[in-house]
């Protein structure tokens, strides 16, 4: 059963990649994105209702525009895939194996579109060098209705927010954003605030872990510049602390006791 509903969540997961890469493309150009209708990039043809069948429709049309012809982006399914697969990796995770209650849904849910978002502004920030600070206030109301579902949890959402972003807004100010982004700050302090301490300092060190091997082989390989966006980074070690920390953390535990 658990399958079954990671299953399904993965159909929304493509669903909502959808909706993501409008949002990659119009965001940075600061247009609309909630009424003007979906089109093509090239021609501005209003797409039809059977061209926005994630994953299927890129593939149908041979990954062209049915109208102009234009070569299109393989960013499309790549997101549409990728967002698909987060919501089936959480769901498949977090859902118990026995006893499912509907409120055991909404932790996973939450995560989800964290991740969702987390998948957006990576993008966003590897082409801009900045995140939309509607991100992480999405992230943030997650985070509060995970306190609200769970009042007991408020001192680990409490120390999350602050145990990383706070050290990282000093060296903003000293640094005078030139070591790091306003925009990851805010990111660690959303994300702390949804997933707690442990795994957001988990994340972080994942994260700058990621960045310093990854950029340092792109900047070898194809001449990247040595300023990098840390945004996808954190948002990878976000991730993978969904997964990793809790193993890490009884792992290490044990060698102590």
């Amino acid at each position: 059963m658990t399958y079954v509903i990671a299953g399904i969540a993965a159909l929304f997961g493509a669903l909502i990649g959808s909706f993501l890469n409008v949002l990659i493309f119009r965001i940075p150009k600061k247009e609309e994105f909630v009424k003007t209708p979906s089109h093509c990039m090239t021609c501005g043809h209003r797409l039809a209702w059977y061209d926005l069948f994630p994953l299927l429709s890129w593939l149908s049309l041979g990954g062209k525009c049915r109208y102009c012809k234009t070569k299109l982006s393989p960013q499309y399914p790549l997101v549409e895939a990728a967002n698909a697969l987060c919501w089936f990796a959480v769901f498949a995770w977090y859902l118990p194996a026995d006893g499912l209650e509907p409120l055991e849904l909404l932790y996973p849910l939450l995560l989800s579109l964290m991740c969702s978002s987390l998948l957006a502004l990576s993008v966003i920030d590897f082409r801009t060098y900045e995140i939309p600070v509607g991100f992480n206030i999405f992230i943030g109301c997650l985070g509060a209705v995970r306190l609200l579902l769970n009042l007991s949890s408020w001192m680990d959402s409490l120390i999350g927010m602050l145990c990383i972003s706070l050290p990282l807004l000093l060296i903003f100010l000293v640094s005078k954003g030139r070591a790091i982004g306003g925009g990851d700050v805010k990111l660690m302090a959303a994300c702390g605030f949804l997933i707690g301490w442990q795994k957001i300092c988990f994340a972080f060190l994942a994260g700058c872990i990621l960045g310093s091997v990854i950029h340092s082989i792109r900047m070898k390989r194809s001449g990247a510049d040595h300023i990098l966006a840390m945004g996808p980074y954190l948002s990878l070690g976000v991730f993978l602390s969904l997964f990793l920390c809790d193993p890490f953390v009884e792992w290490y535990i044990s060698l102590l006791v």
